[in-house]
């Protein structure tokens, strides 16, 4: 009798546990959808609190801070997504935004670089990476980035047109030229000004 009162109340226990469980994450999902941050936050936490190895609730909490610009409590909650799963590119790619805002720059390109390893097609990251390596003044790894984004995406105006910028700052101007004539054909027009003004 001890043994069924026992099990029973375990079921009780158990079958609770579900309900707020499923209830925070329902209310959790309202919040973002509406674009309450802070009561997705709060909400997120909650999860968290019931179940710590949740990684969808660090994650959505972690875009949730992006929103509020708390780019330290995202790269918190994006580094612990990527402590249960080392293979989560998307925690990478986001947390190498986050490190960007708050300057971290090689930070940040060393997470685009591990999001890059685990898909070596995931073009945004090599954007964003070249965009960081153009601000640091590595224009030969800019291009390098930017030409791999336009490989995997031919219509990718903004490569083409910062790919344009680093080639004219290494002095080759007809190979800037050439790169924003292909992002005015594909309708860029302050590329085309550019050829219009600096391209024969």
């Amino acid at each position: 009798m001890k043994n069924i009162l026992f099990i029973f109340a375990f079921l009780i226990s158990f079958s609770s546990f579900g309900q707020t469980f499923d209830e925070s994450l329902e209310k959790a999902f309202e919040k973002s959808r509406t674009e309450d941050y802070y009561g997705t936050i709060t909400a997120y936490t909650k999860v968290i609190e019931i179940d710590p190895n949740y990684i969808a609730a660090y994650y959505n909490r972690g875009n949730a801070k992006s929103k509020l610009k708390d780019y330290y409590g995202a790269i918190a909650d994006y580094t612990k997504v990527i402590e249960i799963d080392p293979n989560y590119i998307d925690a990478y790619y986001n947390r190498g935004k986050a490190k960007s805002k708050l300057k971290d720059d090689y930070g940040a390109i060393a997470d685009y670089t591990k999001a890059i390893e685990i898909d070596p097609k995931y073009i945004d990251a090599y954007y964003n990476r070249g965009g960081l390596k153009q601000d640091l003044k590595d224009d030969y790894g800019a291009i390098a980035d930017y030409t791999k984004a336009i490989e995997i995406d031919p219509n990718n105006v903004g490569a083409f047109i910062n790919r344009g910028i680093s080639k004219e700052r290494l002095g080759n101007l007809n190979g800037a030229c050439a790169d924003w004539k292909k992002a005015a054909e594909l309708g860029n027009t302050d590329a085309a000004k550019w050829v219009a003004n600096d391209c024969n």
